[in-house]
């Protein structure tokens, strides 16, 4: 999975530890990877209660998948359909253009991904 590329062309940067799809802190999207989870996004506390509302609870630690649970701050790789929903719910966090796959951009464009990137 070395030699992926971010949205802006260049290597896919580290997201944070314990992270995306094959939890090596990339947000890597290999070919079994069906949700794209391409998206470096640091949590919001709206977010994250956006998409515990829609079932899918990343507050919450779950120790049988070794997963501490999130908080805002901390920076997650998420699925691009789920970021992009985010948007019509004015809740999608902020994201890290280098360290979000290209990938990302089967599903959302490049302006859109450049308007909620991380000013920080």
């Amino acid at each position: 999975m070395d030699n992926q590329f971010n949205v802006l062309g260049t290597s896919l940067q580290l997201c944070c530890s314990n992270t995306g799809y094959t939890r090596k802190g990339f947000c890597y999207v290999p070919e079994s990877d069906f949700g794209n989870h391409s998206v470096c996004a640091i949590m919001t506390d709206e977010f994250l209660q956006l998409s515990k509302a829609q079932g899918n609870d990343l507050i919450t630690p779950n120790p049988m998948y070794d997963f501490p649970g999130l908080k805002a701050g901390d920076k997650w790789c998420l699925c691009a359909v789920r970021w992009y929903q985010a948007i019509a719910a004015n809740a999608a966090p902020p994201i890290v253009l280098e360290a979000t796959n290209q990938k990302a951009l089967a599903v959302i464009s490049l302006d859109v991904l450049k308007a909620h990137q991380y000013k920080g």
